[in-house]
């Protein structure tokens, strides 16, 4: 067993993997990832027609495969198939570095309720960021440092690692109503929520630098911000808002 997982401090750790037709970039990260860091590798799987699927349980992967639409249902409906102490939510697209895993894992162990991996620590930068999403994550942060007396510096990225028993008790596994998850559910995923609700309760929350990479295949396809995915952003940035102001009138998790 490698030292980076002995000691008093070993916790099991599962990778989930949200996918959605991704075989290019799966192709080029698993076999980065040190299988010595993570016990359980799961993917969650959107309805992939590329092989991806295929790819995933060829290299050891779990696969769940989601039937209700939105990451964040996705999420929910896979919880109970996630075996390990600690959850690293991890985008297999490129966005996510996993020669990061062990810094994130050691982090982990310092007794944190939840560590962010940030673009936008000093030493790390976002190479996938427009300057739209980039105003949205910086302003959306600085909302939720001021709203619930965080001090994050990237609250809505998606790698991060965290107690698997931190969304049961945030209660982030719940279905409210059909219209909030309609916001919620539909167009966002639970990373924000999970960052607004540890501000709430002042858990213990670290961060380390990472940088963002450019989504594999995005340098063939080219970097213009298509219409549909322009509505995409305005629709989730308006779920956030929403999830905030909600957050911030209910006051308890």
């Amino acid at each position: 067993m490698s030292s980076g997982r002995e000691g008093p401090a070993r916790v099991t750790v599962t990778l989930v993997m949200p996918v959605l037709n991704e075989i290019a970039g799966l192709r080029h990260i698993l076999p980065r990832i040190r299988r010595e860091c993570v016990d359980q590798i799961l993917m969650i799987d959107g309805g992939s027609t590329d092989g991806s699927v295929e790819y995933a349980l060829e290299h050891g992967c779990e696969v769940h495969r989601q039937t209700q639409r939105g990451l964040r249902l996705a999420y929910i409906e896979a919880y109970e198939k996630i075996k390990g102490d600690v959850i690293v939510t991890f985008s297999p697209d490129g966005n996510s570095i996993p020669e990061l895993l062990p810094a994130l894992i050691d982090e982990m162990r310092k007794s944190h309720d939840m560590v962010i991996v940030s673009r936008y620590m000093p030493g790390a930068t976002s190479y996938d960021d427009t300057p739209m999403t980039r105003l949205g994550n910086r302003a959306f942060t600085w909302i939720i440092n001021i709203l619930f007396g965080a001090r994050y510096t990237d609250a809505l990225v998606l790698y991060r690692a965290y107690r698997r028993s931190l969304p049961l008790e945030l209660k982030i596994t719940q279905i409210r109503s059909p219209r909030y998850e309609w916001w919620i559910g539909r167009f966002i995923s639970w990373e924000p929520q999970l960052s607004v609700r540890c501000g709430k309760r002042r858990l213990t929350v670290g961060e380390i630098p990472g940088d963002e990479p450019r989504r594999i295949g995005d340098e063939e396809r080219g970097r213009v911000l298509l219409p549909s995915s322009r509505i995409h952003h305005f629709k989730s940035g308006l779920a956030c808002l929403y999830m905030f102001l909600d957050e911030f009138l209910r006051r308890h998790v």
